[in-house]
C-alpha cells in the first residue's frame, strides 16, 4: 500500500471538493450537532433530493432536541410518513429522549458515547463528531466503502467482517492531520462517492472529467473499476399477501397501530391479516364478514362489527415493494354506523380531516387520500 497515497489522498479530495463539491444543502456549514444528527439520519437510504424537501420541514415542526424528546411518537411519525425505513423515525425519538435524559440535552463530542446512543452506529457517530465537533473521526458509508475498495483494490466481499475492518483501517488512516479539516474532508467524501465514484457510471469511465486519483487508484489501474467492491448475489424477492380492512362510519375510518417491531412499525395502517406467501394457488374466493374480522380484528372487536357492517365490498388489490419483499394487499371495504363502542388502544375511529395527525405507510395514506378528497377533506397537512 503507497504511504504516499495515504499521506496525500485528504488534500487531493479537499481540493476536489473545492471545485466539484456540491454546495448550498441545507444542512451544510451547520455546526448544531442535533441538526448534523437529523440530516444524517434522514439521509440514510433516503435520496437527497427528497431530503432537501423532508429535512427543512421536520427541523421547522421539531427545531431542538428537546421539541423532538417532548413530542408524541405518533407526531414524529406523522412527519415522517413517506420517507420509509420508519425505524429510524422511532429511533429518532428515543435518541433524543435518551440525550435529554443522560446528557442533559447536548450531544457528546465523542463518538464512543455518540455511538451508544439509540440508532447511532459508528459512521453516524463519526459524522456528527467530524461536522459538529471537528473531531478526526472517520465514516464508512456504503459511499465510501466504495471508494476504498476501488481505490486500494480491496478483494471480499464488504460484508465480510475481515474487509470491513480493513476497510475501516484505512478510512481512519486517511484522515486528514487537522481537525479543523474534518468537516470539508467528511463531505467532501460524501459527495465524491455520491457524484463522481458512483457504483455504475464512475466519472473514470467516461471522458469528460479526469478523477483527481486516477494515477493510484489500483481498480482503475487493473480496469476492475465496476468489478469492485464485490457484489453479493441478492436471492429473489419473497412475496406476499394479505387482506386488509376498510371499515368506514360516516366521515370516520377505522384504524389499527402495528406492533413497534413490524414492518411499518408504530404506524397507524388498515386493520390486516397475517401475510401468506404468494402462490399461483393463492385463495381467490371472497371471505366471509365474519372470516375477515377473524383475520385482522382482536376476537373482542369482532362480535359487533359483525353485527354493524351490513355489506362487504372488494376494493382494489395495491401491491408494495419493500427492500426485502413485495406484498400484495387486498382491499375490502364495509360501512357501519357506529364509532362509539371501546376498541382499545390500538384501533380507533379517526375522521378523515384528521389522517394527516397520524403516522400511514404511504400505499395507506394515498389509498385514504383518495377518499380524503372525494368528501373534500385534507390529508396532506
Amino acid at each position: 500500500m503507497s504511504k504516499t497515497v495515504i499521506k496525500t489522498f485528504s488534500k487531493k479530495l479537499i481540493a476536489w471538493h473545492e471545485v466539484s463539491g456540491r454546495s448550498g444543502l441545507p444542512w451544510q456549514g451547520n455546526r448544531d450537532p442535533y441538526a448534523v444528527w437529523v440530516s444524517e439520519i434522514m439521509l440514510q437510504q433516503t435520496q437527497v433530493a427528497t431530503v432537501l424537501e423532508r429535512y427543512p420541514r421536520f427541523m421547522k415542526r421539531f427545531p431542538t432536541v428537546k421539541k423532538l424528546a417532548s413530542a408524541d411518537i405518533d407526531e414524529v411519525l406523522a412527519e415522517w410518513a413517506g420517507l420509509g425505513y420508519y425505524s429510524r423515525a422511532r429511533n429518532l425519538h428515543a435518541c433524543a429522549q435518551q440525550v435529554m435524559q443522560e446528557f442533559s440535552g447536548k450531544f457528546p463530542n465523542d463518538p464512543i458515547l455518540l455511538e451508544q446512543l439509540k440508532g447511532i452506529g459508528r459512521s453516524t457517530a463519526g459524522a456528527i463528531a467530524a461536522f459538529a465537533f471537528h473531531e478526526r473521526a472517520p465514516i464508512l458509508d456504503a459511499n465510501v466503502k466504495r471508494i476504498l475498495a476501488r481505490l486500494f483494490a480491496i478483494d471480499g466481499a464488504i460484508q465480510d467482517k475481515a474487509v470491513n475492518d480493513r476497510l475501516w483501517q484505512l478510512a481512519n488512516d486517511l484522515l486528514p492531520n487537522q481537525p479543523k479539516s474534518m468537516p470539508v474532508y467528511t463531505q467532501a467524501l460524501m459527495d465524491f462517492g455520491a457524484t463522481w465514484c458512483t457504483a455504475r457510471k464512475p466519472v473514470c469511465m467516461g471522458v469528460e472529467k479526469k478523477c483527481p486519483f486516477a494515477k493510484e487508484c489500483q481498480a482503475n489501474l487493473s480496469d476492475q473499476v465496476l468489478a469492485l467492491p464485490k457484489k453479493v448475489t441478492k436471492a429473489k424477492s419473497p412475496e406476499f399477501d394479505c387482506d386488509m380492512l376498510l371499515a368506514r362510519s360516516g366521515n370516520f375510518v377505522l384504524l389499527q397501530k402495528r406492533p413497534s417491531k413490524a414492518i411499518w412499525g408504530g404506524l397507524w395502517s388498515l386493520p390486516e391479516s397475517p401475510w401468506r406467501p404468494k402462490t399461483e394457488n393463492a385463495r381467490k374466493s371472497v371471505p366471509t364478514l365474519k372470516e375477515l374480522l377473524t383475520m385482522t380484528l382482536p376476537k373482542e372487536n369482532i362480535t359487533s362489527l359483525v353485527k354493524s357492517i351490513k355489506e362487504l365490498k372488494q376494493g382494489n388489490q395495491i401491491k408494495h415493494i419493500f427492500t426485502h419483499r413485495r406484498l400484495w394487499m387486498q382491499i375490502w371495504e364495509g360501512k357501519t354506523t357506529k364509532t362509539l363502542e371501546f376498541l382499545g388502544e390500538d384501533l380507533k375511529w379517526v375522521p378523515l380531516g384528521q389522517l394527516g395527525r397520524y403516522g400511514l405507510p404511504q400505499p395507506i395514506k394515498v389509498l385514504l387520500l383518495g377518499l380524503s378528497l372525494t368528501r373534500g377533506d385534507d390529508l396532506k397537512n
